[in-house]
């Protein structure tokens, strides 16, 4: 399904009388300075409108920062996984280390639910845990 805009053929034209932008004329102005004055007035409004929008798309809210929090705990634990099977297989697993050291070091959003964070810190220090263990591996061999 198309949908068009206002100058769509299905845009019902009715004739109606032009009104000015602003909604009001100052007496005595000429008409090629209304012209100017309401031209430059729609440019301003036009960039105010887009930086209005950028601003509100700039905006994170408690339900993004959550849900960007709850990412970056499943995929510690997804992290924490692959370095349990790396060394149940006997590999070294080095890989997965470097994978889990990065993710750890990923900005982690604050969330207003105190059993969230709590949840969250835990992963944290497991996963902080197991780097320091690999780190006392690597220096004692």
């Amino acid at each position: 399904m198309k949908v068009t805009g206002p100058s769509g053929p299905s845009a019902p034209q009715t004739s109606r009388p032009a009104r000015a932008a602003g909604g009001f004329s100052v007496p005595g102005a000429s008409a090629g300075s209304s012209a100017s004055a309401t031209a430059s007035a729609a440019s301003v409004s036009g960039v105010a409108d887009v930086g209005a929008l950028m601003a509100l798309q700039g905006v994170e809210d408690a339900t993004e920062r959550r849900r960007r929090a709850i990412r970056r705990g499943g995929c510690l634990l997804d992290r924490l996984d692959e370095l349990k099977l790396a060394l149940l297989s006997g590999e070294a697993g080095e890989g997965a280390l470097e994978r889990l050291s990065r993710t750890l070091r990923e900005e982690r959003p604050e969330d207003a639910d105190p059993g969230l964070t709590s949840v969250l810190n835990q992963i944290d220090l497991r996963a902080a845990v197991e780097l320091a263990k690999a780190d006392l591996r690597r220096n004692a061999a």
